[in-house]
């Protein structure tokens, strides 16, 4: 299953020693239990006490997974070593999607193992496959350091970083990007914040060489994900037309569904981005085989850009959601 065929493709990428999920195949449930005082099973109906709240007081890994999965049985001993062994630092959540399936559709799972971590309430990072101990390992010390936290300097810059990019202050937040990563080069959340903000002042050309700079192994991180699909997509818009002329189309021809696409395009590059997916979602309702299905992948990627926690991400899912499965 790829990220175009999957209606809840999220933010994180595939990787070796995964199998495809798919929702709704039989299993028989069993019921959830404590594996121990760092680990546990969760429900839908538990997820946000364990996850949400308790990120909040180190972070939680959440081990998507199910009972047919091989290399999810290839994992668990591995991920419970390391975290047992982590004495505290992190702790894991187990989620049986067959059971509970709800939760790894918003956060667009579509192969599994899958793990994700949650640190002060949202995800963080994550990976998909049968990671080897070492890799493991590398990740827990990624999202909570041996000394018990992350570098508080480090993390507080981060922090004012994602504030100014918050206020409109680009400018200010790629100082401290570059800041960071005088000091840590390779920082991941760090080079992907850049990259998103000289994709928001224009710059293709450099954001695509600050993403040359991601080590191999951090390439599926959500925001470089995410900033590889806004240069994707900006990279589309330039080819297309003007927008009024677009209206004007669609306002004589209401079934013209290239002019509306190439419309919901221009409009997603300039930040209108509930409008840009409902025109997507207006061609799936006329015509679902449009083009190949391709207003739906194309909504896809704009969830991929926006990131599965953007307003715009979790309203358009809910209507695609409804449209389909209606």
């Amino acid at each position: 299953m790829s990220n175009t065929d999957n209606p809840f493709s999220g933010g994180y990428g595939s990787a070796p020693g995964t199998t495809t999920v798919s929702y709704g195949s039989a299993a028989t449930p069993t019921p959830a239990k404590p594996v121990g005082a760092l680990i546990k099973d969760t429900t839908t109906a538990e997820f946000s006490a364990d996850v949400i709240a308790e990120s909040k007081n180190q972070p939680v890994l959440v081990d998507f997974w199910a009972p047919w999965c091989g290399p999810c049985k290839q994992l668990t001993p591995i991920i419970e070593k390391v975290v047992n062994a982590a004495g505290g630092r992190v702790k894991l959540v187990k989620m049986n999607i067959d059971e509970h399936p709800s939760i790894a559709g918003q956060l667009g799972i579509q192969s599994i193992p899958a793990v994700i971590a949650f640190s002060g309430g949202k995800p963080v990072d994550g990976f998909m496959g049968a990671l080897p101990e070492s890799k493991v390992q590398e990740f827990i010390d990624r999202i909570a350091s041996p000394e018990g936290g992350k570098d508080e300097a480090i993390q507080s810059a981060l922090d004012a970083a994602g504030q100014a990019v918050t206020a409109g202050d680009t400018e200010q937040a790629i100082q401290i990007y570059s800041a960071v990563l005088g000091e840590v080069p390779d920082h991941v959340v760090a080079l992907a914040g850049l990259a998103n903000c000289l994709i928001e002042l224009g710059d293709l050309d450099q954001a695509k060489a600050v993403l040359e700079q991601v080590p191999a192994d951090k390439k599926e991180d959500a925001g470089v994900r995410a900033a590889e699909a806004k240069i994707a997509l900006a990279d589309q818009v330039t080819k297309l037309g003007d927008p009024v002329a677009l209206e004007a189309q669609l306002k004589e021809n209401p079934k013209d569904h290239q002019a509306r696409y190439d419309l919901a395009m221009i409009l997603n590059a300039t930040g209108q981005r509930d409008e840009a997916a409902d025109h997507l979602l207006a061609i799936m309702k006329a015509d679902r085989a449009w083009n190949d299905d391709g207003a739906r992948k194309q909504l896809l990627q704009f969830f991929e850009a926006w990131g599965p926690a953007d307003p715009a991400s979790l309203s358009a899912r809910r209507k695609l959601s409804s449209l389909l499965f209606s």
